[in-house]
């Protein structure tokens, strides 16, 4: 159990039947009445913001989150398969669990899947990945002063603005949180 006067970034807590983590927090103590905690909340399964405030002595029970490195195998039809590489053990998740997680992510490579009480709710692909571009199009000479970008598809198949010295078949550097470019490898 953790009060909310204890309560920090990053936390993960139960509140009426849902986990939810601490994304702002606030200790108030106003010159009349009694002190009190501001928070802003994410509900982790739903990816909601809600704003609450309690008394500092309010006690929840702290949510236990599980991070497993898996191996993503490979995608079949609607559900797409990872594996445990300590355990080989195979879980399958469909596309709805699994969101737009996997647009920058090859098969064979590592990602986070992360679960509370054994029901999956989010996927953390690797912060960088490098890539290669198999389609757009061609820059011309001259063209890089302006720091204009044109669109390209990566091997995945996600669409990355990058500048326009940047040809087809060129390796590159992406952030998965953002989806920007970030250099040629």
């Amino acid at each position: 159990m953790i009060s909310a006067g204890d309560f920090k970034n990053g936390i993960t807590v139960e509140i009426e039947g849902n986990v939810y983590q601490i994304v702002e927090f606030q200790h108030v103590k106003p010159g009349k009445g009694a002190a009190f905690v501001r928070t802003k909340l994410k509900n982790i399964k739903s990816s909601g913001v809600i704003e609450k405030t309690f008394r500092p002595t309010e006690k929840f029970p702290q949510a236990r989150i599980d991070r497993v490195d898996m191996q993503y195998l490979y995608s079949d039809g609607d559900l797409y398969n990872f594996m445990d590489v300590n355990t080989y053990e195979q879980i399958a998740l469909n596309s709805d669990q699994i969101g737009d997680a996997l647009k920058f992510v090859k098969e064979n490579e590592m990602v986070k899947i992360c679960s509370h009480n054994g029901s999956v709710f989010a996927i953390e692909p690797p912060l960088f990945v490098e890539l290669e571009i198999t389609e757009t199009e061609p820059g011309f000479k001259g063209d890089t002063a302006t720091g204009a970008t044109k669109p390209a598809v990566v091997e995945t198949g996600a669409t990355v603005y990058v500048p326009l010295f940047v040809e087809q078949g060129d390796k590159i550097k992406i952030d998965t949180r953002t989806g920007e470019y970030l250099s040629r490898v």
